[in-house]
């Protein structure tokens, strides 16, 4: 029997002008392969279905570990088994695992979706505070089971209450339906009756009494800055928050704010004639640059939760947030005699699913008569006409 090579043996082996492989012999089909850089590594040597074939093993391994792993070769090839073919299913079963870890997964349907969802920025915040520091970034998405999903909301409840846990698992579904679309292999873990609050239980029905609107608007008239204008614009226009502070120079055409897709909640272009009001209150702003409602004109406004607590102490009213102005506003039209379906559109609501399909009808009139009619009743209410209670109709002799 040949002797074996040894682990002193392959250090001291010099390098020649060309690759050389020196045969183990207390293995069968083990070489050494010393390249002219000196760089040492092993391989196996076989016979598969009459043909030679050569399998490198991987970088780093001791001549002990060289020897176990051209046993295990061989024992397979003994078998009929490729062990070229296996390494290449292992490595590709590896990669797809570290494709389909939880991080890399949420990563892929933030850079696909993000562009469609106007949410992205929240959706990504879900999940690095709540997500994945409970989940783990690296664990296998299909490794996470109906289990885990429950103790991830538990956690969330108690540290932050039931409405964060409903947060936490809708952006956590939506990210698993995604993903089981684009995997055959992939069973989304959510199941009905998850949630921790019922959607009543939180919808909001604030909206700002008179007096409440009259002092707020007293408030925002007594501010130099843009915030003052922007409470107002969203009265007048009844539309979204950020919709607003989102507002650009490019989309005001005319007498018209034209708001793309991509900044609303319908992802359909959406018209609003404005009122005399509201463009009165537009050419007052400082035209500082692309952002209408801005303190540079670079970027839009953000500082909301601040500027909640400052129009709180200015007004004095309290238990309101000015998503509740859209509310108002929607009610106000409503008194003002405006149809439903108008004011529905007005807010940038779509008709019915069978309506939408059939009535093409751009209501750009019947929208700017609305607006009209709710700037109309804005008016009475922040500015009421003179007390007449001390006013003597005089009878005539």
């Amino acid at each position: 029997m040949a002797r074996g090579l040894t682990d002193l043996a392959i250090r001291n082996m010099r390098p020649g002008e060309k690759r050389r492989e020196i045969a183990d012999g207390a293995q069968r089909g083990l070489y050494v392969q010393l390249q002219p850089s000196g760089a040492r590594g092993f391989a196996v040597r076989y016979r598969l279905h009459g043909k030679p074939c050569k399998l490198t093993l991987p970088g780093g391994v001791s001549l002990a570990q060289a020897r176990k792993l051209c046993a295990d070769i061989l024992f397979d090839v003994a078998r009929g088994v490729d062990p070229a073919e296996h390494r290449r299913a292992q490595r590709e079963k590896a990669e797809r695992a570290k494709a389909d870890t939880l991080r890399a997964v949420a990563e892929a349907y933030f850079k696909r979706e993000g562009a469609r969802l106007r949410t992205i920025n929240q959706r990504k915040a879900t999940f690095w505070r709540l997500i994945f520091p409970i989940f783990g970034a690296g664990t296998p998405i299909g490794a996470i089971r109906r289990k885990d999903v429950v103790r991830l909301l538990d956690r969330v409840e108690d540290e932050r209450g039931p409405r964060m846990a409903d947060v936490a698992l809708a952006a956590f579904s939506r990210l698993c339906n995604w993903h089981a679309v684009r995997d055959d292999a992939f069973t989304s873990p959510i199941v009905r009756g998850m949630r921790r609050q019922q959607p009543s239980e939180h919808a909001r029905d604030r909206i700002l009494t008179d007096d409440e609107l009259r002092a707020l608007w007293q408030a925002a008239e007594q501010r130099n800055d843009v915030v003052g204008p922007l409470v107002k614009f969203l009265l007048y226009t009844a539309c979204r928050r950020g919709e607003a502070a989102g507002m650009t120079r490019d989309e005001l055409v005319d007498d018209l704010w034209i708001l793309p897709p991509a900044r609303n909640k319908v992802g359909k272009e959406l018209v609003r004639p404005l009122s005399e009001p509201v463009l009165e209150l537009l050419d007052e702003l400082p035209h500082l640059g692309p952002c209408v409602f801005s303190t540079t004109g670079q970027r839009p406004f953000g500082a909301f939760s601040k500027v909640k607590r400052e129009l709180d102490a200015e007004s004095g009213v309290r238990g309101w947030r000015l998503h509740d102005l859209r509310r108002t506003a929607r009610s106000l039209m409503s008194r003002a005699g405006v149809a439903s379906d108008v004011a529905e559109m007005c807010l940038g609501h779509v008709l019915p699913a069978m309506r939408g399909v059939y009535d093409r009808h751009s209501y750009r009139a019947e929208k700017a008569a609305a607006y009209t009619a709710l700037a109309r009743q804005i008016e009475a209410i922040v500015h009421p006409p003179e007390d007449t209670a001390n006013i003597v109709e005089l009878r005539r002799r």
